[in-house]
């Protein structure tokens, strides 16, 4: 053997020659160490995009979720601060109550619309609200959507 290689001494593979740790076929490509080398430095950068790829995947995700973090975090202080409105009458889930503000800046549910009033309420009207049997607020606007979704849910439910 010229050129400095060493015959492999070692156990003799006897398995089929797909599976050989080594060319078993004259007619196999001689394997070196540059070709092992460029093996690794392609698995090397295959392995690296996979994993940009991967964790560009996982930060759009971590930022979808802090959005969410954020709107549920807003609903609850709206909530909160709905909540803390006066209200001379006991609150039902499953009403609609209106929110009006007095000039003062006092806030107060009623349950007369502004339409009751025929068009003028006594104070500035601020909205309308549903409260929910969970205790959350949903405005009289947000109302078709998230009827939709409690439809869609109870469908998936059976």
């Amino acid at each position: 053997m010229s050129e400095g290689y060493k015959r492999y001494d070692g156990p003799r593979h006897e398995g089929p020659s797909s599976t050989s740790p080594y060319p078993v076929s004259r007619l196999g490509a001689v394997m070196d160490l540059v070709d092992t080398a460029r093996e690794i430095a392609h698995a090397d950068t295959v392995i690296g995009a996979v994993a940009t790829d991967k964790l560009a995947q996982i930060a759009e995700q971590i930022r979808a979720l802090q959005d969410q973090a954020r709107e549920v975090l807003s609903r609850a202080h709206r909530d909160a601060t709905l909540h803390r409105a006066r209200c001379g009458f006991q609150k039902v889930p499953g009403q609609i109550y209106h929110l009006y503000a007095r000039a003062d800046g006092e806030r107060y549910f009623s349950m007369l619309s502004p339409d009751d009033w025929r068009s003028s309420p006594p104070h500035a009207y601020e909205g309308s609200f549903r409260l929910e049997p969970d205790q959350s607020w949903t405005s009289l606007d947000e109302l078709p959507a998230r009827d939709a979704m409690r439809v869609k849910a109870r469908l998936l439910q059976g």
